[in-house]
């Protein structure tokens, strides 16, 4: 909640340095990140109490986009007001912006297609991918309904490439779970989040700017040939389609960069293996793509588009969170979807993280290691990384 005894300098200053640290820091994903932000800010700053912040974790997990950022952006507004929520966006994010766009514009410089380090990387991915649709899996289609509804979305994904074939798969996904699942929403707990500092006429902005960019800018992509737009538009959309946290995001930038020629296949994912080395959210993937594509201003450009989402939405939905969470329908159709996701990770793993990763034994076997560490052994994503682009250097030699 926002502190009257601290001047607004002072409560934007707290909140850049105490982000930043935790951008400098939160290695291991959303989940992870989500449990720094709890220590940080609930327990030891007492900024929100813990049925706020539980809230807005539902809250996050229930839109699409990077739910750690969203929560990251909303405990800033709830601190500063708007303005603290993007100083909060800032500080967690930069770090990760700064060492992508470093890497991405010195890859610019490396033959990536016959360097064993990038080859590490890119089976890297393939652990990290594996590992996370393991673990959405286990929670996101726990019975035979949302087993069969990833399936579907597998076989859709696979054998239908097209750029609208990920959205046409959530709708329909939506669709069966609102009729699978209306009748076992029903009985969840309301829950309450108070002393958020924003207007339901503000929320109601965000929410019609959030949609308005969703249509016009395919528009202004059509009617003119300013690669700028096309690129905000790609990163926009990608950024708004996402369910189900930052790893699904991969998908969604491969249709739209690699097919157009914008970023090769292994530039793709030499990058989302890099992605996986440094902390804060997976989502700057998006900064090291721009990055590759034109420099660090597209990298900025990218930054802008895919976050400003997430950005919206948690800014439009925060105050009518508790009509959105009342509504069984809303939630049904929510439990369709995450299992849609489900697939639609599982037919990247296949392709393209699989096909153009795994080509050797030797391969195979370094995959295998690297998604044991991660599973099992349970080591930081910075060793795994690490562990993957020096066993790619040197088998590089066998």
């Amino acid at each position: 909640m926002v502190d009257h005894t601290k001047s607004r300098i002072a409560i934007w200053l707290e909140i850049f340095l105490i982000s930043t640290r935790l951008g400098l820091t939160s290695f291991g994903g959303p989940i992870a990140h989500l449990g720094y932000f709890h220590e940080e800010y609930v327990r030891r700053r007492k900024w929100l109490d813990e049925q706020s912040y539980a809230d807005l974790v539902a809250l996050c997990q229930f839109l699409p986009g990077p739910a750690s950022s969203q929560v990251g952006i909303g405990i800033g507004v709830m601190r500063g007001g708007i303005i603290g929520g993007i100083i909060s966006f800032i500080g967690f994010t930069f770090p990760s912006i700064i060492a992508l766009i470093v890497f991405a514009m010195l890859l610019t410089n490396v033959d990536v297609g016959d360097t064993g380090w990038i080859n590490g990387l890119k089976i890297v991915a393939v652990a990290v991918v594996a590992h996370a649709i393991a673990g959405m899996a286990k929670k996101l289609t726990p019975d035979v309904q949302r087993k069969t509804i990833a399936l579907i979305a597998v076989i859709f994904t696979l054998i239908w490439q097209t750029p609208f074939t990920q959205v046409g798969v959530i709708l329909v996904a939506a669709l069966i779970g609102f009729f699978l699942f209306k009748k076992t929403t029903k009985e969840e707990e309301e829950v309450t989040i108070q002393a958020f500092p924003l207007s339901k006429q503000m929320a109601v902005v965000s929410l019609s700017l959030f949609f308005g960019l969703l249509i016009l800018l395919p528009l202004l992509r059509e009617i003119t040939t300013v690669n700028w737009i096309a690129m905000f538009d790609s990163f926009y959309r990608s950024g708004s389609l996402v369910f189900g946290g930052g790893h699904v995001v991969l998908p969604l930038l491969e249709r739209e960069f690699v097919p157009t020629g914008w970023i090769s296949e292994e530039e793709f994912l030499a990058g989302y293996g890099a992605a996986q080395a440094v902390p804060g959210p997976l989502f700057t993937f998006g900064t090291y793509i721009g990055t590759v594509i034109n420099g660090w201003q597209g990298g900025l450009l990218a930054t802008v588009a895919i976050f400003l989402p997430a950005f919206l939405l948690v800014l439009g939905t925060l105050p009518f969170w508790n009509v959105l969470r009342s509504n069984t329908t809303t939630r049904a159709a929510l439990m369709g979807v995450n299992a849609a996701v489900v697939g639609i990770l599982i037919a990247a793993l296949y392709h393209p993280i699989w096909t153009s990763s795994i080509q050797t034994t030797f391969d195979f076997v370094l995959a295998a290691t690297l998604f044991t560490m991660l599973a099992f052994w349970k080591l930081p994503p910075w060793m795994v990384v690490l562990t993957g682009a020096v066993a790619g250097f040197i088998l590089s030699y066998l």
